[in-house]
């Protein structure tokens, strides 16, 4: 560093010498030279430069600071890989506090300005510091922890904003950059490409909806809020996560998500005009089909989303959706993966009818169904202690599945925090070469059917074995909660 500080200096020495002889400065009348025209953007048909974008795009970012006061555990995003912010603890025995950056984009001229939910979070103070270094107080008036948006305002006018792009039609490869204030040290412009679309991390607390775009334009911790715009000069997301081998410490590893600029439209127009989201539910568990699953479930065609649990007084329980339903399709368009189908069904407004396409038993059927709203408690799970001191032994080794399982008796009911009534199989030993331990069977998971036959006993276990031959083997489990099937290749 201090090479470099000497190098700078002395060059700046040799050029004030130079300009200083041309000007006059020892004597000479010749006038100074003119300034040098910018590059060229395009030369020969390809863009040197994004300069153009960036002089246009980059005074809309914005960084962003909070502070919270005694708060005992640091001010941090959901999940190990979200970016992380700053701690400065107060000396002298005073009041902790904590202190937080982040970046935000001015969508508004008035001074609305997105960011991301962890960014301001817990803040009893945030502040906002505009490109050209002015900062103000900022008010929160609204944020949304399951996409993990928020919406500021800060009190002025003309300010430069960006205009909100169709992210829909962004495609894998498109050339983005990237802008806001990593680490602190500023504003900061990098650029990549376009690396994939409708990504779900599941990085988060599992409350979220989740459909980043990923990106390879080179993200660090302090971007969060910030703006990833195309060559149009359009906001086509917000920064939201990056994926790190190094947890909370690591950086930038050419894998980051940002949250597609069509649901961060949405989101913002509901928290501008209610202060909260509102989003339609099904009630249903639902997971892809795989190759496994539909040689289990004997079915030819994998399109479509399997249904794994109905939650009762549900709308998909009042219309008729049944566990092993599959859906493939919603208001006539097909669907293929759960987690579109859980955003277009949440993106849908509570109140409103769809039409579902649904095959049961291999025959094709409609349904409707009424949308209820969901709200966070009906995503969150219930506890799923492993504690089994007071259970009785495994009865039956399972070679075939290499478990050992044990039927749910009220009080191992009560250890796994099942319902009373809870029926099935918990399991108490997994073979860790085993088959199932493959597939991500665990200790504690409740089987509740076998090949879509309910299993309470040893013997149901061993018939339902003997049947499916050298099959794969559809398991459907309890864990935490929730259902989901899993298909295990017996041994």
């Amino acid at each position: 560093m201090f090479i470099n500080k000497i190098f700078v200096g002395s060059l700046l020495i040799a050029v004030g010498l130079s300009a200083g002889c041309k000007s006059g400065l020892f004597g000479s009348d010749a006038p100074a030279a003119p300034a040098a025209p910018p590059a060229p953007v395009v030369v020969d048909g390809v863009r040197t430069s994004y300069a153009d974008v960036v002089d246009r795009t980059s005074p809309a970012v914005v960084r962003i600071e909070i502070e919270h006061k005694d708060k005992a555990s640091k001010v941090q995003a959901p999940g190990d890989d979200f970016f992380r912010q700053f701690q400065v603890p107060q000396q002298n025995q005073r009041p902790q506090i904590e202190r937080g950056l982040g970046s935000g984009v001015i969508v508004d001229a008035n001074g609305t300005i997105l960011t991301n939910y962890h960014v301001i979070d817990g803040a009893d103070k945030v502040t906002v510091t505009t490109s050209d270094n002015k900062a103000f107080t900022a008010k929160v008036i609204g944020s949304d922890q399951p996409s993990d948006l928020a919406v500021i305002k800060i009190e002025a006018e003309n300010l430069p904003s960006l205009k909100l792009g169709d992210s829909d039609q962004v495609r894998v490869g498109d050339i983005v950059l990237a802008i806001g204030n990593p680490l602190g040290i500023g504003q900061t412009v990098t650029a990549g490409i376009i690396s994939a679309k409708g990504r779900r991390t599941g990085l988060s607390d599992g409350q979220s909806f989740e459909d980043f775009l990923q990106t390879d334009a080179p993200i660090n911790r302090g971007n969060s809020g910030g703006a990833l715009v195309n060559l149009n000069g359009e906001l086509i997301g917000i920064n939201s996560q990056i994926l790190s081998p190094g947890g909370a410490s690591g950086g930038n590893i050419g894998i980051a998500f940002s949250i597609p600029s069509n649901m961060a439209k949405s989101v913002m127009e509901q928290l501008l005009k209610d202060g909260k989201v509102h989003r339609g539910m099904l009630g249903v568990n639902i997971q892809n089909i795989t190759e496994d699953t539909a040689k289990a479930l004997d079915i030819k065609d994998r399109s479509g989303v399997l249904v794994s649990n109905v939650k009762g007084g549900s709308a998909a329980d009042k219309a008729g959706i049944k566990r092993g339903d599959i859906i493939t399709a919603i208001n006539g368009e097909k669907v293929d993966d759960s987690n579109v189908v859980r955003n277009k069904v949440a993106s849908t407004a509570p109140g409103t009818t769809v039409k579902l396409t649904i095959v049961r038993d291999g025959k094709e059927q409609e349904i409707s169904a009424t949308l209820d709203e969901f709200t966070a408690a009906d995503n969150k799970t219930g506890p799923n202690s492993q504690n089994d001191q007071d259970a009785p032994g495994p009865q039956n080794e399972g070679g075939k599945l290499g478990l050992s399982l044990q039927p749910v008796t009220p009080q191992t009911a009560k250890q796994l925090g099942l319902d009373s009534d809870k029926e099935g199989m918990v399991v108490t030993e997994v073979d860790p070469n085993g088959p199932s331990a493959e597939e991500g069977v665990s200790r504690g998971d409740v089987i509740l059917e076998i090949n879509k036959k309910p299993v309470n006993s040893v013997a149901d276990v061993q018939a339902a074995l003997a049947a499916s031959g050298s099959n794969p083997i559809l398991l459907l489990i309890s864990r935490r909660g929730s259902t989901i099937y899993l298909t295990v290749k017996p041994d």
